[in-house]
């Protein structure tokens, strides 16, 4: 796969750790050329630090995605640094704790939906009239199998996830006619949010998720999920859009 997207400049949010992380790292390796952004700054530089150690030198910017005018000017920077912008993973979004139903309240719903719905589609917005000129685009967002399932306390998280893939398909529909294709990931990939020894609810939902799992352990970053990511985003994704892929060690089939 070694310089699969040679040259192809895309944008990764929510770079600084987990999975945006790993997709970042391997699309390096691909030779893509990187825009990366992440709400911490220190996490941000290391990041980028360790794209600069394997050759190379990424954009690196502290954006919230909440911030649609952020967006756009962030797509607007990479394209005056890089020339265009050919794809983009929506991967950032805040997460909250596990709650019931019952306990959510306006501010959880709020910080969701803005990080992830709302989001995803300023970034989409954003980059959509440089692909529509060039006649070519990827886009990839993230679901998460907890959106389908309806995993116990996971509701409010579901629920902006599973906003995310209806957004995705209308995208899809509607701008397939450009060249562009947009599809959902739902991966699992958890190490990274650990719960603290101090949680023992949240404890236990995590100790769950691999039970009755075909593959019974949590997605690599880097080796499981950026695989798929590639494809999605090179050109041999020519003729599936609108689609979600599952890269979950078959969690979705969980009883």
């Amino acid at each position: 796969m070694t310089g699969l997207l040679d040259g192809r400049v895309v944008i990764v949010t929510g770079a600084s750790r987990g999975i945006g992380r790993g997709v970042a790292r391997h699309l390096a390796s691909l030779g893509a050329r990187l825009t990366v952004t992440g709400r911490k700054p220190d996490r941000l530089a290391s990041v980028a630090a360790e794209l600069a150690a394997i050759g190379h030198e990424p954009l690196a910017r502290p954006v919230d995605v909440a911030d649609r005018d952020g967006m756009f000017s962030l797509v607007e920077e990479t394209v005056a640094r890089f020339g265009r912008v050919d794809g983009l993973v929506a991967n950032a979004q805040t997460f909250r704790p596990v709650m019931r139903p019952e306990e959510v309240v306006e501010s959880d719903m709020d910080l969701l939906f803005g990080t992830g719905p709302k989001g995803a589609l300023w970034a989409m917005q954003a980059v959509l009239p440089h692909m529509r000129a060039e006649g070519w685009g990827r886009i990839v967002t993230m679901g998460s199998t907890v959106g389908l399932t309806g995993a116990p306390g996971y509701g409010p998280y579901g629920a902006s996830k599973e906003a995310i893939r209806s957004l995705t398909r209308t995208a899809a529909r509607e701008w397939g006619q450009y060249g562009i294709t947009v599809n959902c990931i739902c991966a699992v990939s958890i190490a990274h949010r650990l719960p603290p020894a101090d949680d023992p609810r949240r404890a236990a939902a995590f100790d769950a998720v691999f039970k009755d799992q075909p593959i019974a352990r949590d997605g690599d970053p880097e080796a499981d999920i950026a695989p798929v990511m590639t494809f999605l985003l090179s050109d041999a994704c020519r003729y599936v859009t609108g689609q979600t892929i599952m890269v979950d060690g078959g969690a979705f089939m969980r009883p």
